[in-house]
């Protein structure tokens, strides 16, 4: 995109060729493209490979264009690019972390029971190793400040989200941090859900690692994640999965580790989903995220506004655009309204089903849906 003109929300979804059929309601899943942003990744695989492999260096070419990205993402982080490891995935981001620590039968891991996959099935897997995984339960989408404190007095490491994939409510990162960081706990954020709807200062919470992914709010292509580690904390770890890109020379025996972030990095990936991040991050940047915010709390006000209250799982004054509701049948409350033309999804717990509500939704699109859930409480 390379703009330096600010966009409207409503400018920006019309370059999204999905939101042009049907009412889209699941960002909080999966963020559909803007034109430009799959465009610059289709002209990055056509230089990449009509062009570089004569003109210039196929490596080389790519490599720039991982640069590229780590400075745009640092810099919408708050960050410094060497504390920024390009990903696949949020999963991805927090296996890393959970990866380079040496672990040992014993050591404690505590997350919320708010957690999405991501945050719980690497857990679940060095259970088998001897890991004690204790997980604090929550009300309403909110923690109990005490309780995370106790679990993590002899803990090694917290992993919890910024805003609950659930509740869309917000967590208390910093706060959650600092209560970590007196344990001598290692804190790692599931920040998926922040950025592209929201404000988002890494420097702010003070956490060691923050993974996160542009498919939803940024409304990038799948593939382009991220995953902030702290500069001196990187150097403290040792990932198990090693390659070229993790390391300074790969052809000195011994290697050392990159400098940062990017030992956490492999091989050969595509930098096409990267390329198409930062493509992601201009266009956000140019409509403004607390623009995006304010959008976003209009709508999802209106929407949480219109549902009795006995139905709200999510705060009645939504803390993000992730609303949760109450019906009988979720799967089947999803289908009915797949099939007016209406897009959000079930979820396994609580009993509900989701709206994800962005910037470029619009009024009509809030009121079509209440329209479609009245019949779940009349």
């Amino acid at each position: 995109m390379q703009t330096s003109t600010a966009l409207t929300p409503i400018e920006l979804r019309a370059d999204i060729p999905a939101l042009h059929e049907g009412t889209y309601l699941n960002f909080g899943a999966h963020g559909p493209s803007p034109k430009y942003v799959v465009d610059a990744a289709a002209e990055f695989v056509r230089e990449h490979e009509y062009e570089s492999p004569i003109a210039d260096d196929p490596y080389e070419t790519a490599f720039n264009a991982f640069d590229r990205t780590r400075d745009a993402v640092a810099s919408f982080l708050g960050a410094e690019p060497d504390e920024i490891a390009l990903t696949e995935s949020t999963t991805a981001g927090i296996n890393a972390v959970a990866n380079a620590i040496d672990w040992q039968p014993g050591d404690v891991v505590v997350r919320t029971d708010l957690e999405h996959p991501a945050g719980t099935l690497p857990w679940q897997r060095l259970e088998r190793d001897g890991v004690e995984v204790r997980v604090v339960e929550t009300t309403g989408g909110r923690i109990d400040l005490e309780r995370f404190a106790a679990a993590v007095a002899d803990a090694r490491l917290a992993c919890f989200s910024a805003v609950t994939w659930t509740h869309g409510t917000h967590l208390p990162v910093a706060e959650l941090v600092e209560i970590a960081h007196e344990h001598d706990a290692f804190a790692l954020v599931d920040a998926v859900q922040v950025p592209g709807q929201l404000p988002m200062d890494v420097r702010e919470w003070g956490a060691d690692a923050v993974a996160a992914a542009g498919h939803k709010w940024l409304l990038g292509l799948w593939g382009g994640g991220f995953l902030y580690v702290d500069r001196d904390v990187a150097e403290t770890l040792a990932p198990r999965t090693v390659g070229y890109r993790s390391v300074e020379t790969p052809t000195a025996e011994p290697y050392e580790f990159a400098v940062g972030a990017r030992r956490f990095e492999v091989g050969s990936a595509s930098p096409a989903p990267h390329v198409a991040l930062v493509e992601a991050i201009d266009g956000i940047e140019a409509v403004g995220v607390d623009r995006i915010a304010e959008r976003i709390q209009e709508l999802a006000g209106r929407l949480a506004d219109g549902i009795p209250d006995t139905q709200l799982h999510s705060p009645a004054t939504p803390e993000s655009g992730l609303v949760t509701i109450a019906v009988d049948d979720p799967e089947a409350t999803v289908e009915r309204l797949a099939s007016e033309g209406i897009v959000l999804r079930a979820l396994p717990t609580p009993n509900a089903i989701r709206a994800s509500i962005h910037a470029v939704n619009t009024r009509t699109e809030v009121d079509r849906l209440l329209d479609g859930l009245e019949s779940e409480w009349t």
